[in-house]
């Protein structure tokens, strides 16, 4: 009897989830303080927002509600713990499996102190880790790459509706960029960012 599964996942955190974990080694002590695209926060406090998300989209997926899934992302400045370099894998570890179940896409649950369907929580768990994946590649020197799925992923969902301005209370409105730059370029674009941005701009 053959007792390997050959159903995909629900949905697979795993690639882009692997890349952040590849760019931890690298950080350097002393680049925790340095700048990052996202204005409020240091490396430090990146990598702890890193940690913060994965853990809460974690419960999320597993329908396991309560602080974690409750909390705003901005209610607090995010603190990085002593062990992050074990913590935040092992976390991603456990945010990847969560979501590999086909019932966390079912029905509805929490993620940020926001009721919403299984379904897009999990696209936007997706979205968290390809542009905060990105933020810390950048930060520390590092090149980035994520799947065309999952970057058309994150293009559909941070895409403004037709009428509409775009941004969002998550990220800042869209920056311009060439509709022929590299799918990387364009979604980075729609989150705020600006894809040439380095440390010190």
């Amino acid at each position: 009897m053959d007792t390997h599964s050959t159903t995909p996942p629900a949905l697979d955190l795993a690639p882009t989830a692997r890349r952040i974990r590849a760019l931890l080694g690298p950080v350097k002590d002393g680049q925790l303080d340095g700048p990052t695209p996202c204005p409020d926060y240091a490396v430090r406090e990146l990598i702890a927002h890193l940690v913060g998300l994965a853990t809460a989209f974690r419960d999320a997926g597993r329908k396991d509600l309560g602080p974690t899934t409750d909390t705003s992302p901005g209610a607090a400045l995010p603190v990085l713990g002593p062990d992050w370099r074990e913590a935040l894998p092992a976390v991603l570890d456990e945010l990847v499996a969560a979501w590999r179940s086909p019932a966390a896409l079912e029905g509805m649950t929490r993620a940020g102190g926001v009721d919403l369907p299984a379904e897009v929580a999990g696209h936007v768990a997706l979205n968290e880790l390809v542009i905060h994946g990105w933020d810390l590649a950048r930060s520390t020197g590092q090149e980035f790459g994520a799947d065309e799925a999952d970057l058309r992923s994150s293009e559909a969902m941070l895409t403004p509706a037709e009428g509409e301005a775009g941004g969002s209370d998550i990220f800042g409105p869209p920056v311009p960029v060439p509709a022929d730059a590299p799918l990387l370029d364009r979604v980075i674009g729609l989150s705020g960012r600006r894809p040439d941005w380095r440390p010190g701009d």
